[in-house]
């Protein structure tokens, strides 16, 4: 690849900004100039105190590309420990270069995040040891994915509690109907766990605001952030939604896993003493997505179950679907119409 065609590629990869298909261009871009066997992506997973490796891209030669693994549970994930190049990567936070008991050699390079620390890997199975220049020209285009990355970020996020903010709900929730069922090796499409949405809001917050004031009302905003990423799990989406209301997405979960995490973090909420405020309660509706669902039908559903918790007591998780079961909530026969922003 010439230099010209290099610099043309690592434009066209920064002008990306949906991430899966970010890390596919570096990915694709690395192995074409490598002339590696592939070249992969993986993200470092935090699965209560022990380090795994979870796939984000990869890029071999004569096979499909593939994007981030889709797992239900985190211990399906391999241990950073079980590998020892790959851990000293992690910890050196330098390329490590390593034989496997197949004789094929991997080059290893941490990826950085925002802050500067170590959140992933980047593979290279290569032909041979990777020279010097090459292995400056991979760290060069690492550091301008992680800015790319890092201005993403920055535009993604709320800046007060750094959870996803409103405008790339559309996106993200358009993605768990682009996602591709896993096949089995009988060619049958395998069994998924359905996504399930919730909105959350924070009861009495406007009490909040008038007793305490804004800067005590924006620290429990950001404190119900907190405890919102320590009790889901890192493949959940979450997001501020706009003054104290919060939606979570559950991808590939039981109904069951989803009330469950749900409850969890109602009850964290309760048992949490916030400073000045004391004690702070939140109520939740969540819906099935299903297939045909428009974003806004899904928040609507949500937002029924959310409003009849509201006004039977406040401080409670209900469903949508067990709502309509019990007659409490009448289903609407034609939700497509419904346009709520």
């Amino acid at each position: 690849m010439t230099t010209e065609l290099l610099a043309q590629r690592v434009a066209d990869t920064t002008s990306r900004r949906d991430r899966d298909e970010l890390d596919l261009s570096i990915a694709r871009l690395l192995q074409q100039f490598l002339g590696a066997h592939s070249v992969a992506l993986f993200r470092l997973v935090n699965d209560g105190g022990v380090i795994r490796i979870g796939k984000r891209a990869a890029v071999a030669q004569g096979s499909e590309e593939s994007g981030p693994d889709r797992v239900t549970e985190l211990s399906q994930l391999p241990l950073l420990a079980d590998l020892p190049a790959w851990q000293e990567c992690a910890s050196k936070n330098e390329m490590i270069q390593s034989t496997g008991s197949d004789g094929r050699l991997t080059a290893l390079f941490p990826l950085l995040g925002e802050r500067g620390e170590v959140n992933g890997v980047l593979a290279v199975d290569a032909v041979q040891a990777l020279a010097t220049r090459d292995a400056d020209l991979v760290r060069g285009i690492l550091q301008i994915l992680q800015n790319h990355l890092a201005l993403l970020e920055y535009g993604e996020r709320d800046t007060l509690t750094s959870l996803l903010n409103r405008k790339t709900f559309e996106g993200k929730f358009h993605k768990l109907h682009e996602r591709r069922p896993q096949i089995k090796k009988n060619g049958e499409p395998a069994v998924q766990e359905p996504s399930w949405l919730a909105l959350i809001d924070i009861d009495k917050f406007k009490a909040i605001n008038d007793n305490f004031g804004h800067l005590f009302g924006d620290e429990v905003l950001l404190l119900t952030s907190q405890l919102m990423m320590r009790n889901f799990r890192g493949a959940d989406q979450l997001f501020r939604f706009g003054g104290e209301e919060f939606v979570v997405v559950l991808d590939q979960a039981t109904e069951a896993g989803a009330r469950i995490a749900l409850e969890r973090l109602r009850v964290a909420m309760e048992a949490f003493e916030f400073p000045q405020v004391g004690t702070v309660t939140i109520s939740i509706g969540y819906t099935q997505v299903k297939p045909q669902d428009m974003s806004t039908i899904c928040i609507e559903r949500a937002d029924a179950a959310l409003y009849y918790v509201k006004s039977h007591g406040r401080n409670g998780l209900r469903s949508y679907e067990a709502l309509v079961a019990s007659g409490d909530l009448v289903a609407k026969v034609d939700e497509s119409d419904i346009d709520l922003f």
